[in-house]
């Protein structure tokens, strides 16, 4: 019996091996290499292939399309692909379709980078650093800094479209390729700007497509060469930003403002195109015409209102409220709020239009007044208490004054004023409204008749009247006459002697007689004299009894006088 390891038995082994190669055509140059066979049939989820081998390959269907579309081939076509091996236990050939794609892929891309060609290319994926792009079945990789002229920030409206390419490096060996799409656009924009900008001048009108959206305004292609649509050149209305306006890649119409041949800056209008709306603005708006508008922006001096698309006019803060004086504008009225405005100036040429927001609503003394005349009695809320009066609530933004001096008829003001409290509801007279001076004057004192009216009708200057002392000063006393009207007489007027002037010779309560010098009917007030009245007496006295000149001593006359007083008063008795 042989040994396993006999040299016939070794030698059989390797006849073995050669037998087994021959048998399934064994050729190591196919390994690796692209070659072309035909589909001879379908088999559920792959496609039998016959590459002119000793025997047949399979591929999968999805191979032969992208992800989620159905393969469009059939029996009878022939296709390129990849072997990778071949099969040891049934003998199939390992074939791969999209390997066969990836290497025709690289060997016409090692061309066009050769010849610095452009290549086309889908944009499919996003990795750290930037993007992948599927070059015909070979992947590179896409930087962002190469993505386009400028940053964009939405590469959406890119993905999935073929679009040209530039190559920057590639190694096939380690399956590196760096494209750049930039390097495109910026040939094709040197070359198109040429074009255009030749034939550029102000006034044309372009069509474009917005590529990019700023806070202040956009950029328009204008077909290799982008222009600037500043924000306050999309429309004649107010605009916060350009996206209320626009949308990238939308097709606008603009018309060229301003180009530079030096910088090749244009600048674009969009508004230009359209009928300016503040034409006429001055006969469309009168002044004092009342119109509603919405507040489309705040500001520390005032708000603006939109009369109409593209005419805005300004509410100064001064013009906002009757009553809310040094008040933000903010706390008056809100963003979009809808308003009544009137038109109070227009600057048709500076595109200016004064508004009134305040005027639109009625002056609110105005109307007080036409509500409470004169005369008419109010009730109220007393909102206040200062020094010199009450402010009583009239409206829900405006006050009226109580002084002190319409309290009270007999009390002085500071005394009257202790017998209110804030918040008390009490009733008044309207005085007087002055509607210039925003101000409204009441009385409490007035909801009663004076009490010394009656006796200042029947009093006048030279009237002899009983007083009666109320209050002593160091240049006079005070007195009240029929107990209701007030009088002073000064210390000078107090007797005819010096000496006897002296207001601590009267007591509180004591009557005295004086003549009337003044009559300050407007305040209820009497100024009176003592010395006067003497004075008159004895002048009447000397005129009645005698003179000096007879020879009557002053004395002998004026005893004769108060003798003869004394009689007539005995008999009045």
């Amino acid at each position: 019996m042989a040994s396993a390891t006999s040299p016939a038995t070794s030698g059989g082994s390797e006849d073995f091996a050669t037998l087994l190669d021959e048998m399934l055509g064994a050729n190591t140059g196919f390994a690796g290499s692209v070659v072309s066979g035909k589909i001879i049939r379908i088999d559920d989820d792959f496609a039998v292939v016959d590459v002119g081998l000793k025997s047949e390959g399979r591929v999968p269907l999805k191979e032969f399309a992208p992800q989620g579309m159905k393969p469009e081939i059939k029996p009878g076509d022939v296709v390129d692909l990849f072997v990778e091996r071949y099969e040891d236990r049934d003998g199939s050939i390992v074939l791969s379709r999209e390997k066969a794609r990836r290497e025709e892929a690289w060997t016409n891309l090692e061309k066009a980078f050769a010849a610095n060609q452009r290549v086309n290319g889908v944009l499919f994926g996003r990795v750290k650093g930037g993007f992948t792009v599927d070059l015909g079945g070979a992947v590179a990789f896409l930087p962002g800094s190469q993505v386009d002229i400028r940053p964009v920030r939405d590469v959406g409206p890119l993905m999935g479209q073929s679009q040209p390419f530039q190559i920057l490096k590639m190694d096939r060996a380690r399956g590196n390729i760096v494209v750049s799409r930039r390097a495109v656009l910026e040939e094709t924009r040197a070359e198109q700007r040429a074009e255009l900008v030749q034939g550029l001048k102000e006034g044309m009108v372009l069509d474009g497509v917005v590529k990019n959206i700023t806070d202040y305004g956009a950029f328009v292609d204008l077909g290799g060469v982008d222009g600037l649509l500043h924000v306050t050149d999309i429309a004649w209305r107010r605009i916060n930003h350009p996206s209320e306006a626009l949308t990238i890649g939308q097709q606008v119409k603009v018309q060229v403002i301003r180009f530079n041949s030096d910088t090749q800056r244009i600048s674009l209008g969009m508004k230009q195109l359209m009928s300016d709306p503040w034409d006429g603005v001055a006969i469309k708006y009168p002044v004092n015409a009342k119109f509603s508008g919405r507040v489309t922006n705040i500001t520390d001096y005032g708000a603006f209102v939109e009369l109409e698309p593209g005419v805005e006019g300004l509410v100064h803060v001064s013009e906002m409220s009757w009553t809310k004086k040094n008040v933000h504008p903010g706390k008056i009225v809100a963003t979009s709020e809808q308003v009544d405005v009137l038109i109070l100036d227009v600057d048709e040429p500076k595109r200016r239009i004064s508004l009134g927001l305040k005027q639109a609503q009625g002056n609110p003394w105005e109307v007080f007044l036409q509500d409470h005349p004169l005369g008419s009695e109010i009730e109220g809320e007393i909102r206040n208490i200062t020094e010199f009066g009450l402010f009583i609530g009239v409206g829900p933004d405006v006050d009226g004054m109580v002084h002190l001096s319409d309290l009270s008829w007999d009390l002085p003001g500071e005394s009257a004023i202790a017998a209110y409290k804030k918040g008390d509801m009490v009733k008044a007279k309207v005085l007087d409204v002055d509607v210039e001076k925003e101000r409204i004057s009441l009385g409490i004192k007035q909801l009663e008749a004076d009490p010394a009216a009656e006796v200042l009708d029947n009093v006048k200057k030279g009237d002899i009247v009983t007083c009666t002392v109320t209050k002593i000063e160091t240049n006079g006393i005070e007195v009240k006459v029929n107990d209701v009207l007030t009088g002073f007489i000064r210390r000078a007027e107090l007797a005819r002697d010096r000496q006897d002037q002296r207001p601590d010779k009267f007591a509180i309560g004591e009557k005295v007689d004086a003549k009337i010098t003044a009559v300050d009917r407007a305040a209820r007030r009497l100024s009176l004299t003592v010395k006067g009245k003497e004075i008159e007496e004895e002048r009447e006295a000397v005129k009645e009894y005698g003179t000096a000149d007879s020879g009557a001593s002053l004395g002998d006359i004026l005893g004769a006088a108060i003798r003869r007083r004394r009689e007539q008063a005995s008999e009045a008795e």
